[in-house]
């Protein structure tokens, strides 16, 4: 579905990345870890397209990702559902707007999602929320917004930056169990996070493989949690 071949990643005249080969399969749970600065962002944005490797070959559902047009890059970016570490929201637009953008942006009618929408927040978990402002929301209303927003086009890979890193341990856990359904309904899933705590708790409802970037390069861990 997506896969790095030997990539290699270039920043601020030194390497950050170096030789990594990389495969997320069908249906598969990935936790990405490593120390900060180690290049867990960098490694997310290869796996969807927003960096172009220094060297080496990044595919993603059978395209080679740096000869896709715009039209082409867009298409692969409604597959690719992402949770960024920072959650930025237009503070303008109410959460059900902000999370109804992506459909805006593909053109689809918002009266006939409107039912989707509502289904969306209810699932997770704010739909008592829905006619609130960014501004007003926790940090955990605000990651479940995100995570919402990075679904509502049902793609087929998504992919979380630190989406626990700045709440609670209860939140962390209502934020792993979305995810972890996801990954039930066949999605392919993709988590970067330090947090051990998170991926220990993880091993008791679903298979997965944790990655850990050292010395530039990608390790598997091997064993399944």
């Amino acid at each position: 579905m997506i896969e790095l071949e030997n990539v290699g990643y270039n920043y601020g005249g030194g390497e950050l990345l170096s030789d990594v080969s990389v495969k997320l399969a069908p249906g598969s749970f990935h936790f990405l870890t490593g120390p900060s600065g180690a290049g867990k962002t960098t490694l997310l944005k290869l796996c969807y397209g927003a960096l172009t490797p220094t060297s080496g070959r990044v595919r993603a559902f059978n395209m080679d990702v740096q000869g896709l047009d715009r039209d082409q890059m867009a298409h692969l970016r409604r597959r690719v559902g992402v949770v960024h570490q920072d959650c930025r929201f237009l503070d303008h637009l109410a959460v059900i707007e902000n999370i109804a953008l992506p459909l805006i942006v593909a053109g689809k009618d918002l009266s006939q999602e409107e039912a989707n929408l509502r289904e969306l927040l209810t699932w997770v978990g704010l739909s008592q929320r829905a006619d609130a402002l960014p501004p007003e929301l926790s940090g955990g209303e605000r990651q479940r917004a995100a995570l919402a927003r990075s679904v509502i086009l049902s793609p087929d890979v998504i992919i979380a930056d630190e989406p626990t890193g700045n709440v609670d341990w209860e939140m962390s856990q209502r934020l792993l169990q979305l995810l972890v359904e996801l990954n039930r309904m066949g999605k392919t899933i993709l988590v970067a996070t330090h947090d051990m705590a998170l991926i220990r708790a993880a091993k008791k409802q679903v298979q997965a493989r944790v990655l850990r970037i050292s010395a530039k390069q990608l390790i598997q861990a091997g064993a399944d949690l």
